[in-house]
């Protein structure tokens, strides 16, 4: 099946493309500049293309990032906005993007249809359902359900979520089966020179392969960080 993935340049959607290339058609990545604090992670989700050997589009939207409140756009100042810890911490609530992921894949759906690809694939995770919204079953669901009613008449296109009731640490599993080259993956937060090892995707990344029993080749600026929140 023809697929287009949604890839932002992180441990999940790199996986996700790995998997889509090497188990049906993958026919593009579709990233988003929605205005977040750095871009740093398009650098590898445009490096995940080239070695897949397929083309890259980055959709502008950083205007509509302007006017959406989160630690991860511009409304913050400052690297101290983004808050430390787990994802299951109540502080973590401050890292949501009012409707990022409807907006994304609203357009990647006109992509697909524009394109006739059969598919559009996304790496939401069960490891997001605490804290974002629109990564839950329920949202993906209805999501789809909208979708076939709005393209009605253009185009049958399906979506792939293939980590929906998984863990992170079933990710990396994954990813290793793959053959995904974590290293060359972009998690964190903060886009410093390299991972922070504390912002709540950190701890995660960091969380996710000590479960999988797999050796996290990151550089994090705190590597034992994690330890002291999980």
């Amino acid at each position: 099946m023809k697929t287009l993935v949604v890839c932002s340049g992180g441990l999940d959607s790199v996986t996700l493309a790995y998997k889509v290339a090497n188990e049906a058609t993958l026919t593009s990545l579709l990233s988003f500049d929605y205005g977040q604090r750095h871009v740093k992670e398009l650098d590898y989700a445009r490096t995940c293309a080239e070695q897949l050997g397929v083309p890259h589009t980055i959709i502008d939207l950083s205007q509509v990032g302007q006017h959406l409140s989160s630690s991860l756009t511009p409304n913050a100042h400052n690297s101290d906005d983004i808050p430390d810890g787990h994802y299951a911490e109540s502080s973590m609530q401050s890292t949501v993007v009012p409707n990022r992921n409807a907006i994304m894949m609203t357009i990647a759906y006109g992509l697909a249809a524009s394109q006739q690809v059969e598919q559009v694939a996304l790496a939401v995770h069960g490891g997001d359902h605490f804290i974002y919204a629109d990564c839950r079953p329920d949202f993906i669901n209805a999501f789809v359900a909208m979708q076939k009613l709005a393209l009605e008449g253009v185009a049958d296109i399906s979506l792939y979520t293939p980590f929906l009731h998984k863990t992170k640490a079933d990710i990396v599993t994954e990813g290793t089966k793959q053959g995904v080259p974590f290293a060359q993956t972009w998690s964190c937060y903060k886009g410093l020179a390299q991972h922070c090892g504390r912002c709540g995707t950190c701890v995660e990344r960091r969380e996710a392969f000590h479960l999988a029993n797999q050796v996290d080749p990151t550089l994090y600026e705190d590597a034992d960080f994690w330890q002291s929140v999980t």
